[in-house]
């Protein structure tokens, strides 16, 4: 994303006016458009809100304009009441949930074996924070169809139809989609290795 990430004079508009302009084509009008934190774009069912990162709120770039296509998708699924929608709210917070069980025991670890005096008073919570963190990765991997959805069969048919993108830049904007739809995957990822990481460690204590 961030290879893509510089302002292009052909692009005319923002993501956020992009996102904005697109939830007027398909009648969702509820749907509110606003920036975010760095790094903290998605779609806010409960809001309805799409929330772009400044530079991709702001921004002119194939990263900008294929990001706030795929939380476009995102908002589409959910107005059209879709069922591979379905997959995110019964399995993300479930997902969540798992990750912050892995972080906590891992760092209750050190100080379960400073009570207990005993290897396996660092061991058991690691091995059940690294048995959390793989499940709620897991968990994160049943949600891909959707993410999948939103990039390949929503954003990118729209951002080609559209004209919103030149077929020059459509390998670009499909390296961008296909970022997008592993984003929730690659953090799952991310914590399974951060929890392995501390385990040889913990263990050695």
């Amino acid at each position: 994303m961030f290879r893509y990430s510089a302002n292009l004079a052909g692009i005319p508009g923002t993501g956020g006016e992009l996102a904005a302009h697109l939830a007027k084509r398909f009648d969702i009008n509820q749907l509110v458009v606003e920036e975010c934190g760095k790094l903290q774009d998605h779609f806010d069912p409960s809001a309805p809100a799409i929330r772009l990162s400044p530079d991709n709120f702001n921004g002119r770039s194939l990263t900008a304009v294929a990001v706030a296509a795929h939380e476009i998708g995102h908002a589409i699924q959910w107005s059209r009441k879709e069922r591979v929608f379905r997959l995110r709210t019964r399995y993300v917070p479930l997902a969540k949930r798992l990750q912050r069980i892995g972080i906590l025991f891992v760092s209750a670890a050190p100080i379960i074996g400073l009570i207990t005096r005993h290897p396996i008073g660092i061991a058991a919570p690691v091995i059940g924070g690294l048995v959390a963190a793989i499940a709620g990765a897991a968990t994160y991997l049943i949600v891909l169809p959707e993410e999948w959805d939103a990039s390949f069969n929503k954003a990118l048919p729209l951002l080609l139809e559209g004209e919103y993108i030149t077929p020059e830049q459509e390998p670009a904007v499909r390296k961008i989609l296909r970022a997008a739809a592993f984003t929730y995957a690659s953090s799952a990822l991310f914590s399974v290795l951060a929890v392995w990481r501390w385990l040889p460690l913990l263990l050695r204590r």
